[in-house]
C-alpha cells in the first residue's frame, strides 16, 4: 500500500469532441484510462507501449528552500493543458493517469519515498513514468524508484540551477542531487550528472567548485542561448554515448520568464523553449530516457496558463517520441 496517495479522477480530464468512433480524431482525453496504484489487483488493458503520468503534488521542499510556493498545485494545471492534445499514435500506445502523490503535512521525506514505490510499480508494470511536480525535490523521489529497481541511471537536468546544496538538516527543492550523489557513493555506484542551462547568478562560487568535485558536467545558459549549438551538442553527445540509460528532468526556471512567468524563480535572461526543445528531442532520440519529469509549475503566479502549456509541449515531444521508438507513431 502506498501512503500518501490519491488515486486518480478522471473528471478532470475533459475537451471538445470531434467523434466518439473515429480514434484518429480523438484527443488525450478520451484516450486516457484511470490507474489506480493502490488497487488490490492492476490489470492492464493489451498494449505495446505504455505512458503512465504521476502527479506529486508538493512544494514543500520550495518552502524549505525559502521560495515562492504554489507548485503543489501543478500537477492538475498541466493536466488540463494535456487533455485536448491529439492522440498522435497508434491504439497499441496507451494513456494511464496514475493519481497524485501529496505532501500536505509537511513530511517531504514520506511523500518522496512514497514516489519512489509509485515509481518503481510503474516499472514494474512495464509503463513509462512522467511524472508531473511539484518541487523539483520530486528528483529525488523519481531516482530513488529507479534505484529500488536497481537502476542508476546517468541524470541529464534542464535547470538554472545545480541543486547540490548540501542538506544538515533536511532536503529541500535546491538539495536533491547531492542527496543522489550520497547515496549512489555509499554503495559505490557511479553520478553521473549534466545540467543544462546553468545561470551564474543563480549558484555561488562554492556550487560551481562542488560540481567540479562530483564530476558533475554542465552547459552555462549563455553557452546556448543564441548562436550555433555544435559545440554543445557535441559536448553533448560526449556524455551520452558513455551512459546505458538516462533519467530527465526539466526544472520550468530553465525557461526565460517571458515563457515560464509561473514558476518558482523566475529567470529573466533564461532560455528560449524552441532551444531547450532540440536538446530535449536529440535526448530522447537515443531511446535511453527511462523516466521523464517537469517541475516546479506554480499556477499561482503563471499567466493564463502559459507555464502549464509549455509543460504540456514537452510531454507531448516526449509521448510522441516514445511512439517513434516504438514504431507506434501516426
Amino acid at each position: 500500500m502506498i501512503e500518501k496517495y490519491i488515486a486518480p479522477d478522471l473528471s478532470a480530464w475533459t475537451g471538445r469532441v470531434d467523434s466518439t468512433t473515429n480514434y484518429d480524431a480523438f484527443r488525450w482525453h478520451q484516450w486516457i484510462l484511470p490507474l489506480d496504484l493502490n488497487a488490490p489487483s492492476i490489470i492492464l488493458p493489451e498494449f505495446k507501449a505504455g505512458v503512465a503520468i504521476l502527479g506529486f503534488s508538493s512544494d514543500e521542499g520550495v518552502r524549505r528552500n525559502l521560495g515562492r510556493t504554489g507548485a503543489a498545485k501543478g500537477p492538475n494545471s498541466i493536466r488540463k493543458e494535456l487533455c485536448g492534445l491529439p492522440c498522435c499514435f497508434t491504439q497499441d500506445f496507451r494513456l494511464f493517469d496514475a493519481g497524485n502523490i501529496h505532501c500536505d503535512d509537511g513530511n517531504l521525506e514520506a511523500s518522496q519515498e512514497a514516489l519512489s514505490l509509485a515509481v518503481a510499480l510503474l516499472k514494474n508494470l512495464g509503463l513509462f513514468p512522467i511524472v508531473l511536480g511539484g518541487g523539483h525535490e520530486v528528483a529525488y523521489g523519481d531516482y530513488k524508484g529507479l534505484m529500488r529497481n536497481n537502476k542508476y541511471p546517468g541524470i541529464i537536468n534542464f535547470d538554472a540551477h545545480f541543486d547540490i546544496r548540501p542538506y544538515p538538516e533536511f532536503g529541500t527543492s535546491g538539495t536533491m542531487f547531492r542527496q543522489i550523489y550520497d547515496d549512489l557513493n555509499r554503495i559505490d555506484k557511479a553520478f553521473n550528472y549534466f545540467a543544462i542551462g546553468i545561470q551564474k547568478r543563480g549558484n555561488t562560487v562554492d556550487l560551481f567548485k562542488t560540481a567540479e568535485a562530483m564530476g558533475a558536467e554542465y552547459l552555462m545558459a549563455k553557452d546556448i542561448g543564441e548562436g550555433d549549438l555544435t559545440d554543445a551538442m557535441t559536448k553533448l553527445d560526449a556524455y551520452l554515448i558513455k551512459q546505458d540509460e538516462i533519467y530527465l528532468t526539466i526544472c520550468t526556471d530553465v525557461f526565460s520568464s517571458a515563457f515560464a512567468p509561473g514558476v518558482s524563480a523566475t529567470q529573466p535572461l533564461g532560455l528560449q523553449p524552441e532551444r531547450i526543445l532540440r536538446f530535449f528531442k536529440h535526448i530522447f532520440r537515443t531511446g535511453k530516457v527511462v523516466l521523464f519529469d517537469i517541475a516546479e509549475v506554480s499556477p499561482r503566479f503563471d499567466n493564463d496558463n502559459i507555464t502549464a502549456n509549455l509543460a504540456a509541449t514537452f510531454i507531448f515531444s516526449a509521448i510522441n517520441s516514445l511512439a517513434h521508438q516504438h514504431h507506434l507513431a501516426v
